[in-house]
């Protein structure tokens, strides 16, 4: 909605009207994000005149989508119960579906969107994503990410689409068109563009580490993708945890600021990241740009109380309040939240139905990169005799979502509504399938072993490779490499299925198989991968990052794309076999 408008200027109006009328308390709560529990009492919401609720992990809001929504109901209603009447926004880390909520759509990571290159799939996916949501009781979600990965060591790689800023850049316009749509609509949500900006990009990989890439890099390679999720209209953009040029990006005016809000013209509000406040600069943060704080895991006294002495004390100006206030007012009367604050009951028996995971197995079928196919081994033929599907991941709907499923580290476990690879594989096959879960059998005379290996679920710095707390590789672990060695025998072909974050170093676990699949993070529809395999889809995805060789490929701080032109990837980008 373009402020020229008619609409608009009437907007502006109604926020004109309320700002002369609010207190600094009321103008400091709402840019106050807080968690559904913990952070608060139920009467804190209108007490300390809240603007805004985030669901994370820990409890939930409820056990079905209709005590979620009730939950949300009542805090709205309490929102609703001050003297002004402001309505709350609800935001949740909706970035593969609602995957907060069991039972929900799940589709597969962005790194998996990506590879399908498909951007009106896209677009389908984050409508539904929007719906779900609604239904759950969200107004607002934490998505896209649009970083560009410079190097698979960083644990997030499958949160962005691509290293490619051109393929994000298409992406992005999609996902926040799906997102958004009408604003003031029942099924659609605030979209977020995050995280602002080089969190992909950090020396080495590390999150929250330094982007120390030149400036002009930055402008031609990271922010075209946030520009057009400008130009799409985008709610929100969330400030990134990383250093750009040593300045923390919570506190860097000139990027928030300069960049962002004057130069692209962002009209919308900048939300901190996890803590920020008391993670980056506290009043620093502000005078940067940011809009609306995360006070959550204990801050909400210190930002509001810190907040409220800054402004009394000329540290932050009335000025820079009254601007974050009105962008965030703005996003409220864009999604219509004055005039119909609570969510829409009729849409919960939208959740997890048939046409919603149809197109989310459209977009595993559409996400499979297919690396080799000795011999044109693939498709398979259906009515073998005997195939043994080998692997914990090829049983498990948690462990082939990864991350950000169901719970924040994601889940080993099967989760309600989703369908295993094993599952799709049983459907598919008219012969006899064995399942052996880690290699312990012997089954000599199977004519085609399919083996799923991969990556466990991680999120965040968690997925981090050569950082503290962790032993993560980019190496398959050694009982997965063991897995494709039991089952090179004579008369027995070899499928690899690859389910991973990222690109992983299999070079030898390629050069073992007959034929290599890289199937991403895929979701809840592992019946997709099926799909392919038995030839009632051909295979569409191209490889969204170039593939590296091997560890070596990252003895600089970056990945084998990217400044080193002496390293040649196994697979470059773009890369991707068809039937």
């Amino acid at each position: 909605m373009n402020p020229e408008t008619n609409t608009g200027h009437i907007i502006e109006q109604k926020i004109d009207s309320l700002l002369t009328r609010m207190t600094l308390d009321e103008k400091i709560g709402q840019m106050t994000q807080v968690r559904h529990f913990d952070d608060i009492s139920e009467e804190d919401i209108a007490g300390k005149f809240i603007g805004s609720v985030i669901h994370t992990q820990g409890p939930l809001p409820g056990n079905t989508a209709e005590e979620w929504q009730a939950k949300f109901r009542y805090l709205q209603e309490k929102a609703l119960s001050t003297r002004l009447g402001i309505p709350l926004l609800f935001g949740v880390d909706a970035v593969h579906g609602q995957n907060t909520f069991e039972g929900a759509t799940i589709f597969p990571h962005n790194i998996g969107l990506g590879a399908s290159q498909n951007a009106e799939l896209v677009e389908k996916a984050a409508a539904i994503t929007a719906v779900e949501s609604q239904a759950t009781g969200f107004n607002w979600v934490f998505s896209p990410c649009i970083a560009i990965p410079y190097n698979e060591k960083w644990g997030r790689v499958y949160e962005a689409f691509s290293e490619s800023t051109e393929l994000t850049e298409k992406l992005t316009r999609a996902s926040v068109q799906g997102h958004q749509g009408n604003l003031e609509d029942s099924h659609t949500v605030m979209a977020t563009a995050k995280h602002f900006v080089g969190d992909g990009a950090t020396d080495f990989g590390e999150e929250g580490g330094e982007t120390s890439l030149a400036h002009e890099e930055v402008i031609n390679r990271l922010l075209p993708p946030y520009k057009a999720a400008v130009e799409e209209g985008v709610g929100a953009v969330m400030a990134s945890f990383n250093t750009l040029s040593g300045i923390s990006m919570h506190a860097h005016k000139e990027m928030i600021t300069d960049t962002l809000k004057i130069g692209m013209g962002f009209d919308g509000m900048v939300i901190s990241d996890w803590k920020g406040y008391s993670r980056f600069g506290e009043n620093d943060i502000i005078n940067a740009g940011v809009d609306m704080v995360m006070a959550v895991d204990g801050d909400l006294e210190v930002f509001q109380n810190g907040l409220k002495y800054a402004v009394e004390n000329g540290v932050v100006s009335q000025q820079r309040i009254d601007d974050a206030v009105r962008r965030i007012l703005r996003q409220k009367f864009r999604l219509g939240l004055f005039e119909n604050p609570l969510p829409d009951s009729t849409l919960v028996q939208k959740l997890g139905v048939s046409e919603h995971r149809e197109i989310a197995r459209q977009a595993v079928r559409e996400s499979l990169v297919l690396l080799k196919n000795q011999n044109e081994l693939l498709p398979l033929d259906a009515t073998m005799s005997k195939i043994v599907v080998v692997g914990e991941h090829a049983n498990s709907t948690g462990l082939q979502s990864g991350g950000w499923t169901v719970n924040w580290q994601g889940t080993h476990e099967n989760y309600e509504g989703a369908t295993t690879i094993l599952e799709g594989i049983k459907n598919a096959a008219k012969g006899e399938v064995i399942y052996d879960a880690n290699a312990s059998e012997k089954h000599d005379d199977a004519q085609v072993a399919i083996i799923v290996i991969g990556e466990q679920p991680y999120a965040e710095f968690f997925g981090d490779i050569g950082h503290e707390s962790n032993e993560l590789t980019l190496t398959l672990i050694e009982e997965h490499q063991r897995y494709v060695d039991h089952y090179r025998k004579p008369g027995i072909q070899i499928v690899v299925v690859l389910i991973s974050g990222r690109p992983m170093m299999v070079t030898d676990e390629i050069e073992k198989s007959d034929a290599f699949v890289a199937a991403w993070l895929p979701g809840s529809e592992g019946d997709g991968i099926a799909e392919v395999l038995f030839g009632a889809y051909g295979f569409k995805g191209k490889l969204p990052h170039s593939w590296p060789k091997s560890m070596d490929n990252f003895r600089g701080k970056y990945g084998p794309n990217f400044w080193d032109e002496s390293i040649k990837p196994l697979f470059p980008f773009g890369y991707g076999l068809e039937y």
